[in-house]
């Protein structure tokens, strides 16, 4: 929960390794709560800002190398935008918010993958927030060979990365869920309409009043 008062803003963070199916998953499930008319923001990081998109683009570029400081530092900044611009108000008017990463990805792959530290990593990740956390993590779980194996097309700068840095990736995942009652984890090793209901039996159980269950 955020340490902030909110309305009855619900705010909810999907995470996961590449190709998992983040992306698409959370697509189908907005196309879901249209039909249903329940109303929700869907939004993703980095970017949701104007700021936040131009930093998505430098981060991102397979062209651009930079270092592992500089880009926890990049991360950071447009979360700290995000926060600010688009999360804390949608809260604050009371509405479902679904975003694509949030604090756990940093912690996954810069405080632990890229060896930067867990610890340190989380301090700078709350001063960024304000203290904002989610009020609950969804995982997306599968193999990161399979995920590799999943992607097509133009791949961005932390697609291209090893295999050996997508495994600790994945390892990271695994211990952060393991280590907080917030999370829940879906395996996303199936066809995407197995893996969609399997989401939103999920999040029914967890949160009815906002995903109808059998809906």
């Amino acid at each position: 929960m955020s340490d902030q008062t909110r309305s009855e803003g619900l705010f909810i963070a999907f995470e996961g390794g590449e190709g998992a199916g983040k992306s698409t998953h959370l697509r189908r499930l907005a196309e879901r709560l249209d039909r249903l008319g329940i109303a929700h923001l869907l939004v993703r990081e980095p970017g949701g800002t104007p700021a936040g998109e131009r930093i998505r683009r430098v981060v991102l570029d397979p062209e651009t190398p930079v270092c592992a400081e500089t880009e926890l530092l990049l991360y950071l900044a447009s979360r700290a935008e995000f926060v600010r611009r688009v999360v804390r108000p949608a809260l604050e008017r009371g509405e479902l918010v679904l975003a694509d990463r949030f604090e756990m990805s940093t912690y996954a792959y810069q405080g632990m993958a890229r060896g930067l530290g867990l610890d340190r990593v989380r301090d700078l990740n709350a001063f960024a927030t304000g203290g904002l956390k989610p009020d609950g993590t969804v995982i997306l779980v599968l193999d990161p060979d399979v995920g590799r194996g999943r992607q097509h097309g133009g791949m961005d700068r932390l697609e291209r990365e090893h295999a050996d840095f997508h495994r600790a990736v994945a390892d990271a995942y695994e211990l952060l869920a393991a280590s907080d009652p917030g999370v829940i984890t879906v395996s996303s090793d199936d066809t995407v309409d197995a893996v969609q209901e399997r989401l939103w039996k999920a999040l029914s159980d967890r949160w009815p009043d906002r995903f109808p269950p059998g809906a």
